[in-house]
């Protein structure tokens, strides 16, 4: 499903932000992505969505190998992956509904698709009814539940979370969380990076832990572990 071989990202100041990394993720899996800052889980999330190349290894996706692919082939793996951020990205001058509606209408999604699909994820992740709202009506916790819902609202394989929870506070986080367990427990593949110990150590998922670019544990019902 999606898989990393040996592979370094070298940025033109001459910092190696990954350096050799080999990473195996299955369809259906849940994995946690944790380390301090500078560890390189930002970079990792970028190659993931092709927003950078690496310097040197490979790189595939749902059976796509990122080298071969050609530039207009990329919106087209982007469907495939629903993307959530630490700070929302939601377009301020439209509402709920807008706003999730905008990630089917940037792949040509039929409005009569639109109509229906968009109340039915506003739905499932709990906030059918505000859609009329806009961003600056919402709390933090509602405007990540309209992040959500726009990483899902193309059905994709693989959902990726930067720091979902960075700006919640401890109930919020968990209702993010456990919409997470519950869209991969229906087969999504889930990666979330994260500095939350508290919520890595309890949900007992996959834990990779990234130092200075390397990888320096990977175990299956991992904790957060402190890399000195």
């Amino acid at each position: 499903m999606l898989v990393l071989d040996h592979v370094t990202m070298k940025y033109p100041t001459g910092i190696t932000a990954l350096n050799d990394v080999s990473i195996s993720i299955q369809k259906g899996e849940f994995v946690f992505i944790v380390g301090s800052s500078g560890s390189g889980k930002t970079t990792l999330m970028k190659l993931l969505l092709k927003e950078l190349d690496p310097t040197s290894g490979s790189i595939r996706v749902s059976g796509k190998d990122y080298a071969k692919l050609k530039r207009r082939d990329i919106p087209k793996l982007r469907r495939d992956i629903g993307m959530v951020f630490q700070n929302f990205r939601l377009l301020k001058d439209r509402t709920v509904y807008e706003n999730v509606a905008f990630a089917q209408r940037i792949v040509e999604t039929p409005p009569r698709y639109i109509r229906r699909q968009v109340p039915s994820v506003l739905t499932q992740v709990g906030i059918g009814d505000k859609y009329k709202s806009y961003p600056k009506e919402l709390s933090g916790g509602e405007q990540q539940r309209v992040a959500l819902a726009r990483a899902l609202v193309n059905n994709p394989s693989i959902i990726l979370a930067d720091e979902p929870t960075g700006n919640l506070d401890p109930k919020n986080s968990w209702d993010i969380m456990n919409l997470l367990d519950e869209v991969n427990k229906r087969g999504t593949t889930v990666v979330v990076v994260t500095h939350n110990r508290e919520i890595v150590n309890a949900m007992k998922k996959r834990v990779i832990t990234l130092k200075k670019g390397v990888i320096i544990s990977d175990e299956k019902k991992g904790e957060y572990i402190d890399e000195d």
